[in-house]
């Protein structure tokens, strides 16, 4: 009896050890696995609520539109560098009816942090001991390898990154489309423009970087620009962009202290005046008379009050006389709020900047970062937003080198990981819109007609709708501190409402730089031209589910001490 037993338990041990072994090798299988598409930089979305919190878009997660590695490679989809153009467009996957969206699983948070690790450097790597040369193909000229370890960057007036497909003439396509004379590149993937050349000149060995999508080229290194004059527009280019004008104002009473730079000569022209300041890389080209001056918005001429625009429309002689002038917006950018940085130490409160998708947060980034200087994290990694120049997207959203983390999350868990928010809020019916046209195309598209005629458009309203409330309610019933913000109240008085974000953030800026950021206010994820879907998809029923939702989210910020939703909010 003893041997059969002694056999049964040889068997086990053998199965056991067996067993092991194939574990170890699926796992390893699937390490190699995840290595491989981890690093193509893969945009997660929101996580919708929980069920506990009886939302039917909890369902809708994250997960939905997210590219394929392979699809990555396409050429067609590749992002765009230029700063107006969208870059990676996330189509909304076709559901059959009655399927529910998919709900984005929590080890997502892991897979990013482990992206992280596994995702190139920051450094490109070196190309050896010789020094790369510039591209033949290349009309700018190469002006040499220039120190950008200043305190201040000589070449700020333009900005974007690419981890995969910088080159050069993309990026002086960039400069000379914005009429900059110096294209800068460094650390294999960023760009940067501007009309000075800096100070200091180094070794052409020490511009070592190649280029993320031109191999063999250099792209300078870690704080080493390899410059170029930009001569001329490339084939490639898009057109150069022409003055804007802002309107007709009165003249400040010390036009010397206001306007720093002048130029007077006879036959002035617009396109004279504001081609003279953008080489000096002003914004605004003032034009009175024969007399053109360039100048930043400032506290004394800060473009709020203009007079009627037939003030401005006399003779140059008269005009010279008169207290107007008329104002253009250069084609180059507004610098004074430009540089941006990582806190020096961590913050020691974790501030969330929260909101519904489609409700402005990226607009709202864009403003927090140039107003404050420090950049903002994310709870996501999305690498169109940091091809775009928000670098706290690559940073681990728990680092605390951020000055705030975006994030859609709701729940009491997600919420009290934060010590304070600020609670954006905007009026349903656009949001709804606005993260509808996203996931179907893009950042800065818009959805097509087949996605707002289908079954796609109804079951997102019906899914998405309780969460626009549920996630305001969740955060005045488990945020410790917040401030509220509504989208519309900061689109339409900009200055005093980012002010009081940048004191919630407990941050001193000047207002200068606040005028800066309203110069600048659009940043790079407006979307433009004409809506090809009908401007009311909303039917009845619609409206009377989002009404409902509308009521509930006026009462309960009532009920906290904040005032109530706007009136455009009001059932419609």
């Amino acid at each position: 009896m003893a041997r059969p037993f002694f056999r049964l338990q040889k068997f086990l041990r053998r199965t056991q050890f067996l067993l092991l072994v194939l574990t170890a090798a699926y796992l390893m299988t699937g390490t190699l696995l995840l290595l491989q598409r981890a690093r193509a930089a893969l945009p997660q979305g929101p996580r919708a609520p929980g069920t506990l919190q009886a939302l039917p878009v909890a369902t809708v997660a994250l997960g939905v539109g997210l590219l394929d590695s392979r699809a990555l490679q396409d050429p067609r989809i590749s992002p765009d560098l230029l700063l107006d153009m969208d870059m990676l467009q996330t189509p909304l996957a076709r559901l059959p009816s009655g399927l529910r969206w998919p709900r984005r699983n929590r080890s997502s948070v892991r897979r990013r942090w482990f992206h992280r690790f596994v995702s190139d450097p920051q450094g490109s790597p070196t190309l050896g001991p010789e020094a790369p040369r510039p591209p033949a193909h290349s009309q700018g000229t190469y002006l040499g390898c220039f120190s950008d370890e200043g305190q201040e960057r000589t070449l700020k007036g333009a900005v974007f990154y690419d981890l995969r497909k910088m080159t050069v003439t993309h990026c002086q396509d960039a400069c000379a489309e914005r009429s900059y004379v110096y294209a800068g590149l460094e650390a294999g993937a960023e760009c940067y423009c501007g009309n000075r050349l800096p100070a200091v000149r180094v070794g052409l060995k020490e511009c070592n970087h190649e280029c993320k999508g031109e191999k063999g080229t250099m792209c300078g290194a870690v704080g080493r620009l390899s410059v170029y004059r930009v001569d001329v527009l490339q084939p490639t280019a898009r057109k150069r962009r022409t003055a804007t004008y802002r309107g007709c104002f009165r003249l400040p009473e010390n036009v010397t202290h206001a306007f720093p730079t002048a130029l007077v000569q006879a036959n002035m022209t617009v396109e004279t005046c504001s081609g003279f300041c953008s080489q000096k890389e002003f914004p605004l080209a003032i034009l009175r008379g024969w007399d053109c001056y360039c100048a930043y918005p400032t506290p004394q001429f800060n473009l709020r009050d203009s007079v009627d625009s037939a003030l401005c429309s006399q003779a140059p002689p008269a005009q010279r006389l008169a207290g107007y002038c008329e104002v253009y917006q250069t084609p180059v950018q507004d610098t004074r709020c430009t540089d941006r940085r990582f806190l020096p130490s961590k913050s020691k409160v974790f501030v969330a900047l929260s909101s519904f998708p489609g409700a402005g947060n990226t607009w709202a980034r864009h403003l927090i970062e140039h107003a404050t200087g420090f950049y903002t994290g994310s709870y996501y990694f999305d690498g169109t937003l940091y091809n775009k120049g928000f670098k706290g997207e690559k940073d681990h959203w728990r680092s605390r080198r951020t000055i705030c983390v975006k994030t859609h999350e709701s729940g009491r868990r997600e919420i009290e990981m934060f010590d304070s928010a600020i609670l954006l809020i905007r009026n349903p019916y656009r949001s709804l819109v606005a993260e509808f046209n996203r996931k179907c195309a893009g950042h800065l598209g818009y959805a097509p007609d087949r996605n707002w005629k289908g079954k796609e458009w109804p079951d997102f309203v019906n899914s998405y709708a309780s969460w626009w409330s549920s996630h305001v309610l969740d955060w005045l019933k488990y945020g410790k501190r917040l401030l509220v913000v509504h989208y519309e109240e900061l689109r339409r008085s900009l200055v005093p409402t980012l002010r009081e974000m940048v004191a919630f953030l407990n941050v001193s800026v000047s207002e200068e730089r606040l005028l800066c950021v309203e110069n600048n206010k659009e940043g790079s994820f407006r979307r433009h031209g004409r809506r090809p879907h009908d401007p009311e998809p909303f039917t009845p029923e619609m409206k009377d589910l989002i009404n409902g939702y509308i009521r509930t989210v006026d009462q309960a910020l009532r009920d906290h001490n904040w005032a109530g939703l706007p009136r455009e909010y009001v059932p419609r």
